[in-house]
């Protein structure tokens, strides 16, 4: 991971980037990238684009509607949804019902300890690759 505080000067004074580039390799070969910043001024960014040999899924930002405006002068539409409650409330409230459902029927939730313990993995793994400016390998 490389970063640096281009946005927030007391996010720096509190020791923390607030601007990142992670670079993940997997064990198959393929390559990600995650780009992150604390700061998007038009809303709460947060995209998908994967890319492959036979074509690419994209997943946009939600926003309050779905008008696009098109003319030979520019293109106009709605900024994303600007704070992520707005965002993903009806996923949350989803996430409640299942986990709920999963108690009452005694079955396991979809996302298991495994889901969790990997992201908090990947987020030490990133720490230590800033701090140590070489990439950190993750074991199962």
């Amino acid at each position: 991971m490389v970063g640096s505080c281009l946005v927030d000067p007391a996010i720096g004074e509190a020791g923390d980037i607030d601007t990142a580039i992670v670079t993940l390799k997997y064990e198959g070969g393929a390559w990600g990238t995650i780009d992150n910043s604390r700061k998007a001024v038009y809303g709460y960014d947060q995209r998908i684009e994967i890319f492959g040999s036979e074509g690419c899924v994209m997943v946009g930002n939600p926003t309050p509607t779905e008008v696009i405006i098109n003319n030979a002068k520019d293109t106009i539409s709605d900024k994303p949804l600007y704070f992520f409650i707005e965002r993903y409330q009806e996923a949350y409230l989803a996430e409640m019902e299942e986990f709920i459902k999963c108690i009452q029927e005694d079955t396991k939730p979809p996302v298991g300890g495994f889901d969790g313990k990997i992201s908090v993995q990947m987020g030490y793994a990133a720490k230590e690759s800033l701090t140590k400016g070489s990439f950190v390998k993750i074991t199962k």
